[in-house]
């Protein structure tokens, strides 16, 4: 005889769907590494000052779906010449289920970013290590803050780089 009550879960109301997300899919949208000074940049020298942008953006491809868009910026350069500059847009195809519509915005903005973030920021170690530097590795971001800061410079007019799913 087999037991189906684990005692933790609640039981679902009636007609309420737990909100849930799919990743149906994953993919490089664009790719760039440049090393416009190699082999000259590759030479021991000052610790380089390193200038890292993070960009989500999403747009509604059908009912349930959406295209989350992270866009990656990073350029290494020390004084006297630019060691590597590389850009990702990585992407992420997503269908959401149970998301209540008031909660949409924020779950595509946060979560889904937050699920394809390890896979892009691997793609940029692995960039900047075949281009000779050591791997890029990216600290963990805080989405739910991104997510409040672009709100905060919305609201006051400044805001760019974050579209609003449709």
């Amino acid at each position: 005889m087999t037991d189906t009550n684990d005692g933790g879960a609640q039981p679902q109301t009636e007609g309420a769907a737990a909100p849930g997300m799919h990743i149906l899919g994953q993919y490089i949208k664009d790719l760039s590494f440049e090393n416009p000074n190699a082999p000259r940049a590759l030479t021991q020298g000052d610790q380089p000052k390193l200038d890292i942008n993070v960009n989500v953006g999403a747009q509604q491809m059908g009912d349930d779906q959406f295209e989350v868009i992270l866009t990656l910026t990073a350029k290494a350069e020390r004084p006297d010449m630019v060691m590597f500059n590389v850009e990702l847009v990585y992407a992420g195809l997503f269908k959401l289920t149970g998301v209540p519509s008031e909660h949409m915005h924020p779950f595509v903005m946060i979560e889904c970013p937050r699920m394809i973030f390890p896979f892009a920021r691997n793609i940029l170690a692995e960039a900047t290590r075949n281009g000779g530097f050591p791997p890029l590795m990216l600290d963990p971001i805080d989405f739910a803050q991104l997510y409040r800061q672009n709100m905060a410079q919305q609201a006051a007019g400044q805001g760019e780089g974050v579209a609003k799913p449709n």
